[in-house]
Parts: structure tokens; sequence; C-alpha cells
């Protein structure tokens, strides 16, 4: 396409086509970076700088020879910078190249103060030594009775030690130890009840004990807080903590609110209790918590008539489980008359018949959980697959 020549106004011819689109050589000779030093003669009017020295040069664009430029100013510095806006455009357009130039302000705003991190939460029971969940795959295996004769026994061997009920649905702790009233509160925080030396919490002290418990998982995570943050448990050795059965919302919560030292797996010796006592040191592995062992609760019958020994539920199967699953067996608890009734009674009987033969199997249990939180203790059990 043959190209022709107009002249501009100072006598200089620049090529165009016949469709009156320019092509002018000079265009090509002028970029950004070369804009940006021209724009270096205008003058700051508040420091006395050059505009882009000042950093008030907030963008420049360069498009077909059509630029576009953005000057930062705030309300104090606006009247004045409107001035250097139209020297801005003017000098621009003198540039080789540039067809036409446009320059505008920007409200320029300073960077806001860096927002503070948040402040860590206080640690959760932080005079607390250990905190051991008493656990078990499914109910009916005994795990309360367990728990409550475990705290007695480590409260006999002169350990401060505190008991949880974190059982939200079906609370034992009062019929258990035999406390009927309702916690104190001191500012902000409840007292723990006292019994049998030990230091004891349980949702079962706040509500009537015909009440249902008709919650949803939050209520009960937030209910099971409360527990553990507004209660004042005071400087402890142990608290041992009853959780409800299964592998649900509660024992996720403890998991990850509380750093729990150590887990005591309670099972019968049957195959249907070992199977869910199993997915219990899964849950427990899952979630980083070390489990100190396991217990065969009911391990056999003792006949109160003639001291025969009866294994109603079979025997050492949660010994061969303990020692599959790479843990250790903590020992055997009898199924005896006087655990019931102790139980029913509101007395444990670690308590009430210490030399007992299920008295002196709770101690050893006791001695053996306190010997394993004071040395080092597996990350995790040994898991072998079927």
């Amino acid at each position: 396409m043959p190209l022709g020549h107009i002249p501009d106004a100072a006598g200089a011819e620049w090529p165009h086509n016949d469709f009156g689109l320019g092509v002018c050589k000079r265009m090509a000779e002028t970029d950004e970076a070369a804009l940006r030093r021209a724009l270096q003669a205008l003058v700051d009017p508040a420091s006395g700088r050059d505009i882009v020295a000042a950093g008030l040069l907030d963008s420049l664009t360069l498009r077909s020879g059509l630029v576009h430029v953005a000057l930062r100013a705030d309300r104090a510095t606006s009247q004045a910078m409107e001035a250097v806006c139209r020297q801005a455009e003017a000098l621009l357009r003198r540039q080789p190249g540039v067809l036409n130039a446009t320059a505008v302000l920007t409200a320029h705003r300073p960077a806001p103060p860096p927002t503070p991190a948040p402040a860590a939460a206080p640690p959760m029971l932080p005079d607390v030594r250990f905190v051991v969940a008493v656990a078990s795959g499914k109910g009916g295996v005994g795990k309360s009775t367990t728990a409550v004769n475990l705290a007695v026994s480590l409260a006999r061997q002169g350990l401060r030690i505190g008991l949880l009920d974190a059982d939200i649905y079906g609370p034992s702790l009062p019929q258990m130890l035999g406390l009927a009233r309702k916690p104190e509160v001191r500012g902000e925080k409840m007292i723990p009840l006292e019994a049998w030396g030990l230091r004891a919490m349980s949702i079962g002290f706040l509500v009537d004990q015909e009440t249902a418990m008709v919650w949803r998982g939050p209520m009960v995570m937030g209910a099971l807080q409360q527990l553990l943050g507004q209660v004042e448990w005071g400087a402890l050795d142990v608290l041992v903590v009853d959780m409800p059965p299964g592998t649900g919302d509660a024992q996720l919560t403890m998991a990850q609110k509380v750093k729990l030292s150590g887990a005591v797996i309670v099972s019968t010796p049957q195959d249907v209790a070992l199977a869910d006592a199993r997915r219990g040191v899964r849950m427990f592995e899952k979630t980083s918590v070390p489990v100190l062992g396991m217990v065969e609760n009911m391990s056999f019958f003792c006949c109160p008539h003639c001291g025969g020994r009866s294994e109603m539920f079979g025997h050492g199967g949660a010994a061969r489980e303990a020692e599959r699953l790479g843990v250790e067996f903590l020992g055997e608890i009898p199924l005896l008359i006087d655990i019931r009734t102790t139980s029913d009674a509101g007395t444990p009987i670690a308590a009430a018949a210490p030399d007992s033969t299920a008295g002196v199997a709770y101690a050893a249990l006791a001695a053996r959980v306190w010997a394993k939180l004071q040395g080092p203790v597996a990350a995790g059990p040994r898991i072998v697959v079927d």
C-alpha cells in the first residue's frame, strides 16, 4: 500500500497510509522508560524532589502513542498536584511519538499498620502433669468402673488425682462416687467435688439425675470443653478422664484440645468386645496419643460361695490382642459381685476394700500406669492389619 507524507505543525512529515493511520517513525524511538525519565523534570511541590524520586508516579502506560499517567496525591496536596498533572500532560505531549497524554490523580492512603498476631490461647489444664484417657470401643465393658477405681488407687498412692466424667449422655460418676450435690462456683470457674481422695467433675453434678441430655454434637463438645477449661482443677499429678464409649466427637475433642499423656483401653475377653477395643486403639493411633496398654475387665468370675473360678466371657483375649497390636497388657480385673455392689453404693472397692482381690488388682493397675507415665512411652501402638 503506497505511503504518503503529512506535515505536522512544526513542518515535520509523518508517514501515513491511504486509511489515514499514522505510522510515525519517531514513535518507535519512545518507550515507557524514556517517558519516566522525562517526568523527572517535574517537581513535587511538597518535598521539592522530582515526582518520580518522590514516589508520586503511581503508573504509566504507553499504547499506540497514547500515554496515561496516574500521580499519587492526598487531600493536603491535591490542589497543588492538579497543576503538576497539567504540566505532566504538556510535557508528555512534546515527547517524540506521543500522540496524546492524560494525567490523573489517585488517592494515596498510607499503608495500614500490621495486624498484630492473635495472642496464643492459654494452655488448657496448665497445672496438670498427666492426662490419661480410659476408653473402650463399646459400652458395657466396665470402663467407668475401671476409671473410678484406677483414679482412687492412684490417689491412695499419695498422688494428686482428678477424675473427669467425659460421658455427657450417660454420666455415671455421681452414682459411683456417692455425690449428689452441685459444685460451687467461684468467679467464672466451678470447684470440683471431692471424694475418696480425688477431685471429680461430671455433667451429672449439674443436671437432674433423670434429665435426658438430648444434645447435638456441637453442644456436647462445648460442654466437654467447659468441664475441662472452666473447672478449677488446681495442681494435679494425673487427671483421669472417663471417656464415653466409641470413637466419636468426644474422643476427637479430647485429642485436639488437651495434650493426652496416654490412653488405657478397657475390654472384656470375648471377640466381639476385642474387635471394638481394636478400633479404639487405632483411633488413638490416628490422633498421635500413646496407648499405655490394655486391661482385661471381667477376666474371670469368682463364686462368692465356693470360691470356684469360671471364665464366663473367655479368658486371655485382651492379653493376646495387646500382643498382636504391640501394646502392653496392663492386667486382669476379675468379675466380682463386690465390685458391682460397692460401685452402686458410691463406695469404690479400691477405697472400701483395698486389700480385696479386686482392690489389689486395681492397685497393681494404678502402679503400672503411673510407672509408664513417668517413663518413656511409645509414640503409638504398632498396628497389624489382618
